[in-house]
């Protein structure tokens, strides 16, 4: 490393957020850079630790040490070379992914300053894109052909990961254009689409090949191609199957985060299957990312309160005893949503929704405890009896997807991402992706 104790002087520096005042007032990205001077200087923090976690918990496997080291020393085509190695979206993990590397960062570990992997990530893709590293690589075809079922993530993986093989590589999506979650989940403020235009420039210069607004039945995949990745996702939202679900007003988070994506894409609405905020209160049932999103949304859309209630128990602040490391650290996580303004509460459970007009107004919350038996690890949740009404006008419910039960498919027919291990992180999509595209290889070969 060529400062092997930065670390010890400089301190971790994150660029932060644009004012709040200013970010709910449009869907721009929320989250600013450093300048180049200062993302070299964070990057001269990864200390050389000699077994580098980082790398290990990565579910892509990313040389974190390998491209600090070059972005340090200012080498951006070659600290954007080792990312792309493993990783074939930067752009989109360093802004989404949750930073499993920085969890596992010596530095988090020793005094909870972890290297600023993710946004110095997202600095060498920005700086690769505007600098043209970044140019198509036309391979020479093999022969072959595979049709991708699914645009999003896992889909977009195996499709380039094939294409570089040497594949003819078709992809089928239902929806009119390419990103799966990150167009139609993602809000903009966190993933501007343009970033998502922008690479699926470069993957059609490359010979992928896209037929979008393509409905494709799994039991009916078109014909000519030698092998089929499918990469559906989890389309099926959770649901809350209690007395009053069939009152006006209650949506799943996908169908507000869905449409306001698709409405800054151009598109319009009619009054009546318009999911809008504006001028109500709202509920947030599920306390996960999704619902983060809804909480972002609804201020921009003109909510005049925003309420999230979770099931489960509100989480330690910074440390938590019950889930050290190796293990994903269940602390309190606070968005740049909910500093936007939100009551958050927990361990709150919904019995029932009420109705006035066949539209709702309320949902009674009962209190619930949880308690964890010596001979299973698995808590045991027990009501308390303490029941009240929370007031809205606009009940959003993120509380997850089913995974999908898929028929007896043939054997040159694959799956990948959460269509097959159900709902993940996208970086474990690409991960699977990549996976599933060398077993195409291996098979066809």
């Amino acid at each position: 490393m060529g400062d092997p104790k930065a670390f010890l002087n400089i301190p971790r520096q994150e660029a932060g957020y644009r004012p709040i005042h200013e970010r709910i007032t449009d869907f721009s990205q929320v989250e600013q850079t450093l300048n180049s001077h200062d993302r070299k200087l964070q990057a001269s923090r990864c200390m050389d630790c000699g077994v580098p976690f980082c790398h290990w918990s990565c579910p892509l496997g990313n040389k974190q040490p390998e491209f600090q080291d070059a972005l340090y020393k200012g080498k951006w085509r070659e600290a954007y070379q080792v990312l792309n190695e493993t990783n074939d979206f930067p752009e989109f993990t360093g802004r989404i992914c949750p930073a499993l590397c920085e969890k596992s960062c010596i530095l988090k570990l020793s005094c909870n300053s972890p290297v600023t992997i993710r946004e110095n990530e997202a600095a060498i893709a920005e700086a690769a894109f505007r600098e043209e590293y970044i140019v198509p690589f036309r391979p020479k075809r093999n022969g072959r052909k595979v049709a991708v079922i699914g645009a999003g993530p896992a889909g977009l993986s195996v499709a380039v990961q094939l294409n570089i093989r040497g594949y003819e590589v078709t992809i089928f999506d239902s929806k009119p254009m390419p990103g799966g979650l990150l167009r139609y989940g993602i809000p903009n403020f966190k993933l501007p689409k343009e970033v998502i235009d922008r690479r699926m420039n470069v993957l059609r210069a490359e010979g992928i090949r896209f037929e979008m607004g393509t409905h494709i039945d799994i039991q009916k995949l078109p014909t000519g191609f030698d092998a089929y990745a499918v990469c559906t996702g989890t389309p099926i939202a959770r649901d809350l199957t209690i007395s009053g679900r069939e009152l006006k007003g209650i949506y799943f988070a996908l169908d507000m985060l869905s449409q306001q994506n698709r409405i800054l894409d151009g598109e319009t609405f009619s009054k009546e299957d318009l999911v809008n905020a504006k001028g109500k209160q709202v509920l947030v049932i599920g306390g996960g990312d999704t619902g983060s999103d809804c909480i972002g949304t609804s201020i921009r859309q003109g909510a005049t309160s925003v309420t999230q209630i979770e099931i489960m128990p509100q989480p330690p602040v910074g440390h938590n005893d019950a889930t050290p490391w190796p293990q994903w650290p269940v602390v309190l996580k606070t968005t740049s949503s909910h500093e936007e303004g939100c009551t958050r509460r927990w361990s709150l459970a919904s019995n029932r929704f009420i109705g006035k007009n066949g539209k709702v107004c309320g949902v009674e919350v009962e209190e619930v405890e949880w308690f964890s038996e010596k001979s299973d690890n698995r808590p045991t949740m027990k009501p308390t009896g303490k029941k009240e009404i929370i007031e809205t006008d606009m009940v959003l419910l993120a509380m997850g997807f089913l995974k999908p039960e898929h028929p007896q498919l043939p054997e040159n027919v694959f799956i990948a991402g959460d269509a097959a291990n159900g709902t993940s992180l996208v970086v474990r999509a690409l991960a699977d992706g990549r996976k599933v595209a060398a077993e195409i290889d291996k098979y066809l070969s």
